[in-house]
């Protein structure tokens, strides 16, 4: 559920979406019928090869056809089973654009108004009487995000119904005024999907299908179906350069409308087209979907409800990512081509997969043009990220400089409990520390760290930083605390 997510229903990917976005103007489209699905599919597999992923899920659409749905890998590495295009994939925030469409259609029924109060449905949460249904859809609430880091931490793993979630969650102090600023929440959506049961009569489910799942055509989409089906993909996590494990998804109760549907890639095509063709909503509810979110300082923010907009080389495209544990899913659309990219991983590697996924996107999006003449060395330099607004002042060593020192110390076999926080202290077992060490050594003496990307999740410094060495890169995602305290350090390869 993080966009993680960085994202995910933990992040958005940020960092993907601001990528496309920086692109210049000067863009060359590619051709019409120009995706060779011959070429696609043997990309896709030797990069599934290379990178040690365990199975992937494709889907290429180019003026209005899929000319690419297809698996490839396997379902899980115990049981193995070949990923099949019907093999069902967790798309965790992904999610919430259909939670969102959902609160659209009661809309136009006459049923609810964006602008109701979170008041009419829980008088007890903060400032209920002060946040309406469009702040909770673009994440401007101030709601305390529930799911911000990217492990299953020990509440979560425990079944508990969403409304107690809502309450431990939705009666804490503000992180910020409401409407102030854009900081991801899946709290807000929890209770989105809540409201979608309690004004319709029906189960989220139910309705979900009966209104969207079934009109579109998605046949191999489901909530919260059992994930040990032999139709479902179980999900893995790498920690720490280590190989593949399978791991539990979230109790019961905690992801839910935020980001608990399963689907394969060829339906989520089907939504992408029969949403922006206007077969899922009308025109204005559309429109209101994909509108930026102006801010009450004047500022903009490019995420409408369950969806981001951008734009490269002129064109405008629709994306989310969506992340569950041992899962990462990926959609990007194209409203002016009726062109998609979609591919869902069943292995937590966000670097490898995003990798996968760029050469897909390159396939229906304008790729910038080459620089018509080389710029001096000194305009080559990288510059540093500009922070995210709320980005929380860090009791500590600045970002890059206590990545690489934590990977240093890791390389030698140590780790400074004292710098973590609670669950990641009690997630990280001693035994993954020696094998970590082993894999670190290999790569040798670093010879440099960049900060990559800084912003705010979840009351968070979220960083990314990329350590050079001599045997290659390594990517650090950090999450600390203002104290502090380190609540997550995975590292990737670069």
């Amino acid at each position: 559920m993080k966009t993680r997510r960085l994202s995910f229903v933990r992040p958005l990917s940020l960092a993907l979406i601001l990528g496309l976005c920086a692109a210049g103007a000067a863009s060359a489209a590619a051709p019409a019928g120009a995706v060779d699905p011959a070429a696609v599919r043997g990309r896709v597999a030797a990069m599934l090869k290379d990178r040690g992923l365990v199975g992937l899920s494709v889907a290429v659409v180019e003026n209005g056809a899929t000319v690419l749905a297809e698996g490839f890998g396997v379902k899980s590495i115990a049981a193995g089973g070949p990923v099949a295009a019907d093999t069902m994939f967790a798309v965790g925030s992904i999610t919430k654009q259909f939670t969102a469409a959902c609160i659209l259609l009661l809309a136009e029924d006459g049923r609810l108004a964006v602008t109701d109060k979170v008041a009419k449905y829980y008088p007890g949460l903060t400032r209920a009487a002060d946040i309406t249904l469009l702040d909770l859809m673009n994440h401007v609430s101030g709601y305390a995000d529930y799911y911000p880091l990217d492990f299953v931490d020990r509440p979560m793993a425990r079944p508990t119904p969403s409304d107690e979630v809502i309450r431990r969650f939705g009666t804490r102090p503000l992180d910020f005024e409401p409407g102030s600023r854009y900081s991801y929440s899946n709290t807000g959506y929890l209770i989105l999907g809540r409201i979608v049961e309690k004004v319709s009569g029906q189960r989220y489910g139910d309705f979900l299908k009966k209104r969207i799942l079934d009109p579109v055509g998605m046949a191999h989409t489901a909530y919260q179906p059992d994930p040990l089906s032999p139709g479902c993909a179980r999900g893995h996590m790498s920690f720490w350069l280590g190989g593949p494990e399978i791991v539990p998804l979230e109790g019961e109760g905690w992801v839910a409308a935020a980001g608990a549907l399963f689907s394969t890639p060829a339906d989520l095509a089907a939504w992408d087209l029969a949403l922006v063709d206007g077969r899922v909503l009308k025109p204005e509810s559309f429109k209101l979907m994909t509108a930026p979110r102006r801010l009450n300082g004047g500022g903009v923010s490019n995420y409408g409800c369950g969806l981001a907009m951008g734009a490269r080389g002129g064109t405008a495209f629709l994306s989310h990512t969506g992340a569950v544990n041992g899962f990462h899913a990926l959609n990007i659309v194209v409203p002016s081509t009726r062109s998609a990219a979609i591919l869902f991983s069943n292995l937590s590697s966000y670097s490898d997969t995003n990798a996968v996924y760029n050469e897909l996107v390159a396939l229906i999006l304008p790729q910038p043009a080459a620089p018509a003449t080389a710029a001096p060395a000194a305009q080559n330099k990288p510059k540093p990220p500009v922070p995210d607004a709320g980005v929380p002042v860090i009791a500590g060593p600045a970002a890059a400089d206590q990545a690489r020192a934590f990977v240093l110390a890791l390389r030698e076999g140590r780790v400074d409990r004292s710098a973590l926080g609670e669950e990641f202290n009690y997630f990280l077992k001693d035994s993954a520390i020696a094998p970590a060490a082993a894999r670190l050594k290999a790569f040798g003496e670093p010879t440099g760290a960049v900060l990559e990307s800084i912003g705010e999740r979840g009351g968070m410094e979220v960083s990314m930083t990329r350590l050079e060495f001599p045997a290659g890169a390594l990517k650090v995602l950090m999450y600390r605390t203002p104290d502090g305290k380190i609540q997550q350090l995975f590292i990737q390869k670069g």
